[in-house]
């Protein structure tokens, strides 16, 4: 996400409730002969692609992921700085955020994998983890295929190596410090800056509010069409940070098909849609047991409580309002049970 807490080059609450050492050896394999892509290596962990799928080995196993799914994950991975709590790329393989360390895990968030004890966890140094993921989806991606882009807004990951797309992979994500529009932060999208209106918004009103400061106070009063702005995104299932106060970040995003990953939250989450409709695999955080359905229409607000992880479903390109806080007190607070993995209890 990019936020001070998620920075991938930490800073902030560290902490090691396994007490694993950290590992600090990565390497990358020269490029095979026969698909052109490099392998890598971080700590006991091995990553290999081939024309379809992707690949994760460790001392207790292994793991296959389609190609396609693994980049979408890999990309949210990479430009959200390991993001707040747990990306899992799927039921299996993923990471957990300390905020300047990291855990790289395969099973340990399944729970027949940690009733057998196949589970394993390795500890990273987030910079330095982040630098391996970076390599990875820089070489993995090939030309034409966008992985933060809806599937039938980008080309096909499949096949052997055949060029890449660093634009895509590289692009830089919102993060205003105030709020988009004013002086001197995050501008506005429009035509001129290459950001048309999607397919999928071109109903969606472009007007934009009229504001009239008190003299002196033209760059510190301002508003925006957060509707146009959002029919404008590039992207789905990346929450940006249009506005701050203190620790209460607003993060819109659009969202079509499938959110590659199941977020894993370490302190809770609120989701307000926007437009259209959302449905939301609700499961167990720990274990991955299913806990429940939700689906949010336009208008509906629901939080997601700290113990869970989520994966959202979109027919249609829809907009919704993720707000966060971002206080660096907060995943402390809920380990030693002074703070609710709830927002309200009834």
């Amino acid at each position: 996400m990019a936020m001070k807490e998620s920075d991938a080059n930490g800073g902030g609450h560290i902490a090691n409730p396994r007490g694993l050492p950290l590992s600090k050896t990565f390497s990358v394999d020269p490029a095979d002969n026969v698909t052109g892509y490099k392998s890598f290596n971080a700590g006991s962990f091995s990553f290999k692609r081939d024309e379809y799928f992707a690949h994760i080995s460790t001392p207790k196993g292994s793991h296959t992921l389609a190609v396609d799914s693994f980049l979408r994950a890999l990309m949210r991975d990479v430009a959200w700085g390991f993001f707040y709590g747990t990306v899992n790329f799927d039921q299996v393989f993923g990471t957990t955020n300390y905020y300047g360390e990291v855990d790289m895990f395969l099973g340990a968030t399944n729970e027949a994998y940690t009733t057998a004890g196949r589970d394993f966890v390795e500890r990273f140094k987030a910079n330095e983890l982040m630098d391996i993921f970076k390599q990875m989806i820089s070489d993995w991606t090939n030309e034409g295929f966008d992985p933060f882009a809806a599937p039938m807004e980008t080309g096909a990951p499949w096949g052997v190596k055949n060029g890449d797309n660093d634009k895509a992979v590289g692009r830089q994500r919102v993060t205003a410090r105030r709020m988009v529009g004013l002086k001197g932060d995050t501008p506005l999208r429009s035509d001129a800056s290459g950001y048309p209106v999607n397919r999928m918004f071109d109903d969606v009103k472009q007007d934009a509010p009229e504001v009239y400061p008190e003299p002196g106070f033209e760059h510190e009063v301002s508003a925006f069409n957060l509707f146009a702005y959002l029919s404008r995104s590039d992207v789905t299932w990346n929450p940006s940070v249009c506005s701050v106060v203190k620790d209460s970040l607003f993060c819109p995003t659009s969202e079509e098909y499938i959110l590659p990953v199941e977020h894993g939250n370490d302190r809770c989450e609120w989701f307000i849609t926007l437009s259209d409709e959302i449905i939301w695999n609700i499961k167990d955080g720990a274990t991955g047991r299913p806990k429940a359905v939700v689906k949010q229409r336009a208008g509906d607000c629901a939080c997601m409580p700290a113990d869970i992880r989520h994966q959202g479903f979109s027919a249609k390109r829809a907009m919704l309002l993720v707000w966060e806080n971002g206080s660096p007190k907060v995943p402390d607070l809920i380990r030693e049970g002074k703070a609710p993995n709830v927002s309200v209890q009834f």
